[in-house]
């Protein structure tokens, strides 16, 4: 039995049509468009466009009274393994506007529990990142102590200098 050759000839394969290609371009341009148009109109994806502007109108209460005492920067040295290292320290105390005259009179008080603090903080407490939260909190106690419940409102660290 011998074989016979295929005498049919391969046909070259189809081109794919890019019908479907177009088809799936247009919807998917019909489909963003209509979605822009929706988040425009406010129908989907937040509040309209006359909601969001009486948001711009919010009733802003007033700041309760403050006044803000200037302490002056402190130099410390801090000791250390054979190295002279110094941190710069400036800040400044929030204090109700009738208590300004009787802390600015026990500012030396201050200072001084400030410098008594700051030295025996060790340095490598002084270098990682999260312990300026700690240290301003310890300080913000500290001068309350010294200063008397009420008089003291918070303690804002203008400058932390390490070098």
């Amino acid at each position: 039995m011998s074989e016979e050759p295929e005498t049919e000839a391969e046909e070259p394969p189809k081109k794919k049509s890019k019908k479907g290609l177009l088809v799936g371009l247009v919807l998917a341009l019909l489909g963003a468009g209509g979605g822009f148009a929706a988040v425009q109109m406010g129908l989907i994806g937040g509040p309209a466009e006359e909601e969001a502007h009486a948001e711009d109108h919010i009733e802003v209460s007033p700041l309760p009274p403050i006044a803000f005492v200037p302490l002056d920067p402190l130099i410390i040295s801090l000791s250390g393994q054979g190295s002279s290292r110094h941190l710069r320290f400036a800040a400044q105390l929030e204090v109700p506007p009738d208590f300004v005259a009787e802390v600015e009179a026990i500012k030396p008080r201050i200072v001084d529990v400030l410098n008594g603090y700051l030295r025996a903080v060790e340095t490598a407490d002084l270098e990682d990142p999260g312990a300026l939260i700690r240290l301003r909190a310890q300080m913000l106690r500290r001068i309350q102590v010294v200063a008397g419940e009420g008089r003291v409102r918070d303690l804002l660290i203008m400058e932390f200098v390490l070098n």
